[in-house]
């Protein structure tokens, strides 16, 4: 029996970890041998020191073998997924799940919850009166073989030691390590049993890799692990030096996401990341020959009309409202201050400082300072303008949702300063890198 003490000093002395050790430290996360200190202290000292492709296979293993490992046996079309690393208005898995089972996949989508100034998809769901997060195992593979797709929050037997260190790492300022999150998100998805596996890395501001050269080294770390496990994998590298789509915060992002289904509303930037992944899960399935191919069948999904009512049928299966789509609204709350956010000058918007902004959506109480903190659903920001567009002092540029007058007017300033203005056109960063 190796001593937590032992192998924390031997991590923090930069020793490269045998698989004995990784072992113990996991099983020390799902027995509690390991105290939340001694959790912690791993965690620096893995992100000081990182972890060599040996040991984050073995820790990944590990991870995903600490519970239950579902099997979709029986199912007649690939087992596919996508996750990504978050961001800021990042609503994208809900559009996409649903359109690639529109398309003829399965999409068993387990989520996480608010990580830092990044928003969590369980977070945004709950904002749905009645929606439940958390169905038994035999339910959720009930609903996806039913519906094509559910999306549930980590279950308690799926990958339990990621769930005590992901709180951890939320609250000791080690979100940010490569291992870390390879670990974290891949020991939850090989537990999910895919087949295939498409993973959004964001890159910018308002990203935990800020650069691109991080971000193509997680990329990397994912698609190797992965793949070295036996999921066929594939990374995007997309763009977060703005906030995506025209929101932020729980229920105004559903409410996003109805408008998009719907085809009331899509934003450009937002499409175009919804298209680049749902074309890799098609093409990497096989459920579609090329990017001519899956294209179209993307489009066929959301014209049809067919992916609104996947979408439907999810939300219902899960608890939500039979209407959710015609009338969302009416399962969500509203935020009872609704203001606008002028300019404060005249020019092009040019830069945002995106974190900061997700960092207010938290302070608004749309997310977590304290792991077991609850949230308010209805706070957070929307019709927020994208960079490049044109505006005249006065002119709004997006609005705050607020509980109550104080907290707005501070949400209001803390956007004002998130923003650059220039005279000139801004040259915008790619959306897809």
């Amino acid at each position: 029996m190796l001593l937590p003490q032992e192998i924390i000093r031997a991590k923090r002395d930069n020793q490269v970890l045998d698989t004995q050790a990784i072992n113990s430290f996991v099983r020390g996360l799902v027995d509690g041998t390991f105290s939340d200190s001694q959790v912690g202290a791993m965690a620096m000292s893995i992100f000081k020191n990182g972890l060599s492709v040996d040991e984050k296979v073995a820790f990944t293993t590990a991870m995903m073998r600490s519970g239950d490992v579902l099997d979709w046996q029986g199912f007649d079309g690939p087992i596919v997924d996508k996750h990504s690393t978050g961001g800021v208005g990042d609503k994208v898995s809900f559009m996409l799940a649903a359109i690639v089972a529109a398309c003829g996949g399965y999409v068993p989508m387990i989520s996480g919850r608010g990580l830092g100034h990044t928003g969590g998809t369980s977070d945004k769901l709950e904002s749905i009166a009645g929606f439940n997060v958390k169905p038994s195992i035999s339910d959720f593979k009930r609903i996806v073989k039913d519906v094509g797709v559910a999306i549930i929050s980590q279950t308690d037997n799926l990958a339990p030691a990621d769930k005590r260190l992901y709180a951890i790492r939320d609250v000791t300022a080690t979100v940010e390590s490569i291992p870390l999150i390879t670990a974290s998100i891949l020991s939850k998805k090989l537990a999910a049993g895919l087949d295939v596996l498409v993973m959004d890395v964001k890159v910018g501001n308002g990203a935990m890799m800020t650069e691109l050269n991080d971000a193509k080294a997680l990329a990397e770390s994912i698609v190797s692990v992965a793949n070295g496990a036996g999921v066929k994998t594939e990374a995007i590298i997309t763009d977060m030096n703005q906030v995506l789509g025209t929101s932020a915060g729980n229920a105004v992002e559903m409410y996003e996401t109805v408008k998009y289904l719907t085809g009331k509303q899509r934003e450009p930037r937002l499409h175009q990341v919804v298209q680049s992944l749902a074309s890799a899960m098609l093409i990497n399935s096989k459920l579609a020959a090329n990017k001519t191919d899956a294209h179209a069948k993307i489009d066929h999904a959301l014209t049809s009309g067919k992916a609104a009512e996947i979408f439907a049928q999810m939300i219902s299966a899960l608890g939500g409202a039979n209407d959710f789509m015609e009338n969302p609204w009416g399962s969500m709350q509203k935020a009872n201050n609704i203001i606008e956010i002028k300019a404060s000058e005249n020019g092009y918007l040019s830069g945002m400082d995106t974190r900061g902004i997700g960092m207010s959506v938290v302070g608004l109480g749309g997310g977590r300072t304290a792991p077991t903190q609850s949230v308010d659903h209805s706070v957070g920001f929307d019709r927020i303008l994208p960079l490049g567009v044109k505006v005249n002092r006065g002119d709004v540029i997006a609005r705050v949702h607020a509980k109550d007058e104080q907290s707005a007017k501070l949400a209001s300033e803390q956007y004002q300063q998130a923003m650059n203005y220039t005279e000139q056109v801004p040259a915008l960063t790619p959306v897809i890198y």
